[in-house]
């Protein structure tokens, strides 16, 4: 998935928590992410407080479907209350392998 494909399709779900999403969806959503904030960030702290609520629910969601990618529930996100170490276990699963077979969250993604 390219980048420009990763960004429409995570936009286009913003609030679709069912389903799986690839490795380059999420991760390429997530440099689309950084480089917004980077950029609202210098524009002054309203429009970066407008951009940071923007992406709240797209990055939720790509989240809880990279999760589903990989045969784990979403409510995983609930890792990133824990200090340091659960977003360090969230980064473990956001780059593992998805799953070659169907589960419970859905069909392999195209």
């Amino acid at each position: 998935m390219s980048f420009v494909q990763a960004v429409q399709v995570c936009l286009r779900k913003y609030v679709d928590f069912s389903g799986r999403a690839v490795r380059s969806e999420f991760w390429w959503f997530a440099l689309f992410q950084l480089i917004v904030m980077v950029v609202a960030s210098m524009l002054g702290e309203t429009v970066y407080a407008v951009v940071a609520l923007a992406l709240v629910l797209p990055s939720l969601a790509v989240g809880a479907r990279r999760l589903h990618d990989i045969g784990k529930s979403g409510w995983f996100l609930l890792l990133h209350l824990l200090p340091i170490i659960g977003i360090l276990v969230l980064i473990f699963f956001w780059v593992q392998p998805s799953q070659t077979e169907s589960n419970e969250y859905g069909v392999v993604p195209a």
